[in-house]
């Protein structure tokens, strides 16, 4: 006779099951972290003048600096470092436009004195125009060259 179900094989069943699930969220958790997220070093001289430096060791990005030389920051003889692995990070000037970090690095958009910055794995956009990585990187950002207003397509009367 066949005494129906067993607890014995009810509990080594739940175990896999409970194995599979953790496992594979422990293993997509990992694989969407792993390259770290992308680290900006917000600094303001003396004199006010604001810059950025963009990291990203896992993608060999380092020391790419942005220089806003004729803007002036609110706050003098600032060094902070924002690390983007959580969503909706405080800046020390400027503000976050769009930031999806499903999959770190991600991708950031800043919008920092009028100029969009708009921070991708495979490049660095600023104002529309694309740049390459390289390491040690230096641009300067100057007010004549900020964007227009976005363009948007024509709303369709209903």
């Amino acid at each position: 006779m066949n005494p129906g179900i067993r607890w014995k094989s009810v509990l080594v069943a739940f175990a896999i099951v409970a194995a599979l699930y953790f496992g594979l969220f422990y293993g997509l958790e990992f694989w969407k972290h792993r390259q770290g997220p992308w680290e900006i070093s917000f600094s303001v001289d003396g004199e006010g003048n604001p810059s950025i430096v963009i990291y990203e060791p896992k993608l060999n990005i380092s020391s790419v600096e942005i220089l806003f030389p004729e803007e002036k920051a609110l706050t003098t003889n600032l060094a902070q470092r924002v690390a983007f692995d959580r969503p909706e990070k405080a800046l020390p000037f400027g503000k976050i436009l769009y930031e999806d970090l499903t999959t770190l690095p991600g991708v950031i958009t800043l919008d920092l004195f009028g100029h969009i910055i708009e921070i991708f794995p495979r490049a660095l956009q600023i104002d529309r125009k694309e740049y390459a990585w390289k390491s040690e990187l230096n641009i300067e950002l100057s007010p004549t060259n900020k964007p227009g207003p976005a363009k948007l397509p024509p709303q369709q009367r209903k």
